[in-house]
């Protein structure tokens, strides 16, 4: 008896020391939110593109000094939990400005990031704003340049299928033996050296291309071939933009019915597509070759954060969920001999994979599964910011440690790392 008293007392001191340490990491973020902003509103001649509003980078200095495209959603959900909704709403306006200006959200405000777009949350940002301000006049302005990044996404990357891709269609040779040389770098392999033909060695740099703008440059989903792939993270988030869409046309009094049509659509072609049933799992799938990809990854956690799924399926995408979980957090792919040491992939953990996960789960009322992984990456930050005192990038899944250097050095970040842990600590605190 007097054991278990001791036990549950120590369980205690632990719990309450992990909460004064979040308050101080929180406190430290609160306080680092400013120095993340910039402002510039003309273009410099170093390549940067003027904005018309102040926005915040990812880091707070070095590398990744730009405004982000998928990024920002994750740092304005730590934003708008702060109380800092004018921020993120300047973050989304100035996206909502590059996607007028050139038809689509490029991967940064860098003119050599126009080679390319991102993960498409503009419309799941404006929503988030949205249902903080409940400013319609400001949703009606923003209506129309959603729909413009929409076209783009329907004109530009679709496939025969239904579903979209990533991947420029016709970029220069300069572009593409630019993005050869880039993963040769990152890979640690001179791919030209492969015995490739020539068109096979474009096509390698086309697939470069298009897994840069997946977000995960790079890792083993697509087999070095991600332009002939319909991805399941890209196509649950188009997905969660036509109900997006379809709420933002009935509020301001349009048709949503178009809208609604279209993720009717999707939704089937993405369960009869990605949905495997002898593995009783989801994954994307290889339009040119008829075949879903071997890898087990968190892209399906969009899947439940989108509320693409029925039941059944968000029971499947959580029967995947071992093939990932490890001590400290989520892998973004499970464990595998893919011939490289990709930085997507074991035993990295990833912010915004965390994010889905753990709001996808709750969505479909698995908050089991939901407190645990966010107790998990709250204590792996933590565990970082006391040896080191400062937030990361990403880490390590399986112990919380730094990950080995993997296609470059891990960066000290606030960007989303700051946003995902205020949004988990939210959650576990509102849980409890």
């Amino acid at each position: 008896m007097r054991s278990r008293v001791v036990i549950l007392l120590l369980f205690s001191l632990l719990l309450s020391c992990r909460g004064v340490d979040e308050r101080i990491v929180r406190s430290r973020i609160a306080g680092d939110w400013e120095a993340t902003l910039r402002f510039n509103p003309s273009d410099t001649p170093d390549s940067l593109i003027g904005l018309p509003k102040p926005y915040t980078v990812p880091c707070i200095e070095g590398m990744f000094n730009e405004l982000y495209y998928w990024d920002t959603f994750f740092t304005n959900e730590g934003l708008i939990a702060d109380g800092l909704v004018q921020l993120a709403a300047d973050n989304t306006e100035d996206i909502l400005y590059l996607i007028d200006k050139y038809g689509f959200m490029p991967n940064g405000n860098r003119l050599w990031y126009l080679t390319r777009s991102q993960q498409p949350y503009a419309a799941l940002m404006v929503g988030k704003v949205f249902d903080a301000t409940c400013d319609t006049l400001w949703l009606s302005c923003a209506y129309p340049v959603l729909e413009k990044e929409y076209a783009f996404w329907m004109e530009q990357r679709s496939t025969p299928t239904g579903l979209n891709r990533f991947g420029w269609t016709d970029p220069s040779d300069e572009l593409v033996e630019e993005f050869i040389t880039t993963a040769g770098r990152r890979l640690g392999k001179d791919f030209r050296a492969q015995g490739m033909s020539p068109g096979q060695l474009r096509k390698f740099g086309l697939d470069c291309i298009a897994e840069c703008e997946s977000g995960w440059d790079f890792n083993p989903r697509f087999h070095r071939r991600c332009s002939d792939y319909c991805p399941v993270d890209l196509n649950a988030t188009l997905y969660g933009v036509e109900m997006e869409m379809s709420r933002f046309a009935s509020v301001l009094g349009m048709d949503s019915e178009v809208w609604k049509q279209r993720a009717a659509s999707r939704k089937a072609r993405m369960i009869e597509l990605f949905y495997d049933p002898l593995r009783n799992g989801f994954f994307d799938y290889d339009y040119v070759n008829g075949e879903r990809s071997d890898v087990v990854s968190a892209a399906v956690f969009s899947l439940l954060y989108n509320k693409v799924l029925d039941e059944d399926g968000a029971a499947a995408v959580r029967d995947m969920l071992p093939a990932m979980e490890y001590p400290s957090g989520i892998s973004v792919c499970a464990e595998g001999d893919y011939g490289y040491e990709y930085q997507w992939s074991y035993p990295n953990c990833w912010p915004p994979c965390i994010y889905l996960a753990v709001e996808g789960f709750h969505r479909y009322g698995y908050d089991e599964d939901a407190a645990r992984i966010a107790g998990k990456y709250i204590d792996a930050t933590l565990s970082l910011y006391r040896s080191t005192g400062k937030l990361w990038e990403k880490y390590d899944c399986t112990d919380a440690s730094m990950p080995l250097d993997k296609e470059y050095d891990t960066p000290e970040m606030m960007g989303w790392t700051a946003g995902v842990f205020v949004c988990m600590d939210e959650y576990l605190n509102n849980k409890i």
